[in-house]
């Protein structure tokens, strides 16, 4: 007896241990599942054990997704593209038990998001922007700048300022903080509208119209943008209408009548229905075929944002805007000189009207890989005197010399790659609770891109101050590179107060950290003035020197 007694200690010690190996081998796998996706690309953690992490014992894999269970008085349709899509990998959304499960999943959506912002900020541009305190307003309360020039750069920023009249103060800055609430409102409307479609099953219905006229995948997901795009932009034309014409209106800052501007509207709604058309019939084929979709996914978004902007000069650019050469040889030359001197190969300047738009001022120099172009607008030409136009041009030149556009699809890649990361772990948990009432059967149906696209819009949200960060350290560096190649300090320092009739001149520092894509006006004269002090400086040295 007292055998057979310690056999079964013996046996029940065995299957303790046995568990306890089992429970540290999940632990390892579950501590280790992000470096083996991330990394490696070829492995990740199945969906059930993510789900067992969150409830153990709680999940059952169906054979197939929704089913009639899942939607009570669902039609047969509903059923047989159900059934053939079998093998696909989703979930019911009653394979999970309600209770406890679903609390703990409620809020796992809002939690990746911070997974993924959080080491953006900590590595990303927006370090280099608080150290760069000079440019928030307390910088400009200076002494006046050393070696016996004499030249005051705060008084000198503040005679600046002073220039511009206070009504046109308080109406520039209720222009740009009233733009403030509309990033909040435009991001609020366009979640409503992609929640409409989604909870009244329009989205399931354009799906079903766009595979009932073809068979071909691409076709059909071809037509599903083309139907998304027309709905969305009706739902969201009372914003678009508001903000776009009779706002721009109100500040005297639009020219357009209500037709060119309806107009202009069309087209822009043309070419999106026809670049949407060629990015996700390819962005479906890997979302469908490729297990790591979100990794190729990102690589295929981001080779089209560099695609678009390749062509964007050259024939995006003139739908909307008539450009020709610009005859004046007293502006022409100087700006090709300009150029030259900073091994810019451009052979012409363009100008486009914008003045059949818009009061605003604007230049740019766009393109690569051989469709430069240097361009600026008739505005300019009518309002900014040529050291104000070499100045414009100086910077954006500099953007050029400084490779900022590959910088920028840079960051774009990044933030794409960790955006289709979070859409990995959120839409899943999403779609469990919300798939079979939307008739969306995972993240390979057409009827589910809405929400591809909200969770994405949710993302951006969140990142807007580090993407506002970056932009305004991009442009701070290309306004200094600017200074040294035109040599325009009080050129720029007017440009700046022209831009100062829809940008607020004077914010605090932590509202130009959040919602400033570009420096404040203060910001740019301050910088001006301090390159104008030194530069006096260096030749009053050069001239003691001399003696």
């Amino acid at each position: 007896m007292v055998s057979q007694r310690a056999r079964h200690g013996r046996h029940r010690r065995d299957r303790q241990q046995a568990g306890g190996d089992q429970r540290d081998e999940h632990r390892d796998r579950s501590g280790a599942w992000a470096h083996d996706v991330l990394l490696s690309g070829r492995r990740s953690l199945c969906r059930s054990h993510l789900q067992t992490r969150a409830a153990p014992g709680r999940l059952h894999r169906k054979a197939a997704p929704g089913g009639p269970a899942a939607s009570p008085g669902g039609d047969r349709r509903w059923e047989r593209r159900v059934g053939a899509r079998r093998g696909s990998g989703t979930y019911d959304a009653a394979s999970i038990s309600k209770g406890v499960t679903m609390r703990r999943l409620r809020f796992r959506p809002w939690c990746n998001l911070l997974l993924f912002i959080l080491p953006l900020v900590a590595v990303g541009p927006a370090a280099r922007v608080l150290a760069a305190a000079p440019e928030n307003r307390a910088a400009t309360d200076v002494q006046p700048a050393p070696g016996g020039s004499g030249f005051d750069v705060a008084a000198a920023t503040a005679a600046y300022l002073a220039k511009v009249p206070l009504e046109q103060r308080q109406r520039s800055d209720a222009y740009f903080e009233g733009g403030y609430w509309l990033i909040l409102w435009d991001f609020l409307g366009g979640a409503a509208v992609i929640w409409f479609l989604l909870a009244s099953r329009w989205s399931a219905a354009m799906r079903d119209r766009a595979e009932r006229l073809t068979r071909l995948k691409s076709l059909q997901a071809a037509l599903y943008w083309a139907q998304f795009i027309l709905v969305q932009s009706v739902l969201l034309s009372p914003l678009a209408v508001y903000e776009d014409y009779f706002r721009e209106h109100t500040y005297h800052l639009s020219t357009q009548t209500f037709g060119l501007w309806l107009k202009d509207q069309v087209t822009i709604l043309a070419v999106n229905v026809v670049l949407g058309a060629i990015l996700f019939p390819i962005l479906y084929g890997v979302l469908r075929r490729v297990r790591s979709w979100w990794l190729w996914g990102a690589l295929v978004a981001t080779v089209f944002v560099m695609f678009v902007q390749l062509i964007a000069p050259v024939f995006l650019f003139p739908l909307l805007n008539r450009y020709t050469r610009l005859e004046d040889e007293s502006i022409r030359g100087p700006i090709l000189s300009l150029a030259r001197a900073n091994g810019i190969s451009a052979a012409d300047v363009y100008v486009f009207d914008a003045s059949r738009q818009t009061t605003r001022v604007s230049a740019n120099v766009s393109g690569f890989l051989g469709t430069q172009r240097i361009s600026l607008n008739d505005n300019m030409l009518k309002r900014c005197s040529l050291p104000e136009i070499e100045a414009a041009m100086g910077h954006e030149m500099g953007h050029f010399i400084l490779h900022h556009p590959y910088e920028g699809s840079a960051l774009t890649g990044m933030v794409i790659v960790a955006g289709l990361a979070f859409l990995r772990r959120s839409f899943d948990g999403v779609l469990r609770r919300f798939g079979s009432r939307w008739r969306v059967s995972g993240v390979g149906d057409l009827a589910g891109l809405p929400l591809l696209l909200l969770l994405f819009s949710v993302y951006l949200f969140a990142l807007t101050p580090v993407t506002n960060s970056f932009t305004r350290t991009l442009e701070a560096e290309a306004d200094l590179f600017g200074l040294n190649a035109a040599g325009q300090p009080d050129g720029a320092a007017e440009v700046a107060l022209k831009l100062g009739e829809y940008r607020k001149l004077d914010p605090g520092p932590l509202e130009e950290i959040i919602f400033f894509d570009h420096p404040s006006g203060r910001s740019r004269i301050f910088t001006a003035m301090r390159w104008k002090a030194e530069q006096l400086n260096r030749a009053e040295r050069r001239a003691s020197s001399a003696r």
